[in-house]
């Protein structure tokens, strides 16, 4: 028997025993059914899915035109060490990791825009302050000052 196999036999008998539903496609996240919760740091998170190789390729029983994307199981093992063991990733785990990253990259995208807004504001205070310095120059109320160096 191939220890994916065996693997798949166990989580399937360990989800009758618990009563927790595990299929390839869905596993159970419910509240009653989980514990050891602990919070993630989303941007650490992050870093490491900018450095995770991911790939295409092909299972070794796959005909030739099948193709695959995603990271080699060892590599998101190293890289978040989340799962059973290194040659399989849940798709819970995928899942998570990839909400984990999104509401990380939508913090960034909301503090830049934050901090773009400020921009934006500052630039237009300086360019009212430069055409007030404009008007009262170009009325004659002060003589333009030369900047050392200049003609």
């Amino acid at each position: 028997m191939s220890s994916r196999l065996r693997s798949w036999l166990i989580r399937r008998a360990a989800s009758r025993m618990t009563g927790a539903v595990w299929s390839p496609v869905a596993s159970t996240a419910e509240q009653g059914q989980v514990q050891s919760c602990e919070p993630v740091n989303g941007f650490k998170l992050l870093d490491e899915v900018l450095k995770l190789p991911v790939s295409t390729w092909r299972y070794t029983a796959d005909p030739p035109e099948v193709r695959h994307l995603g990271p080699m199981a060892q590599d998101w093992w190293a890289a978040f060490g989340v799962g059973v063991d290194d040659k399989t990733i849940c798709c819970t785990d995928a899942n998570g990791v990839s909400i984990v990253a999104i509401q990380a990259l939508h913090r960034l995208l909301a503090e830049t825009q934050g901090e773009l807004v400020s921009l934006r504001e500052q630039v237009d205070l300086l360019r009212a302050r430069q055409d007030q310095a404009v008007t009262v120059v170009a009325q004659g109320d002060v003589a333009p000052r030369m900047v050392p160096g200049s003609r």
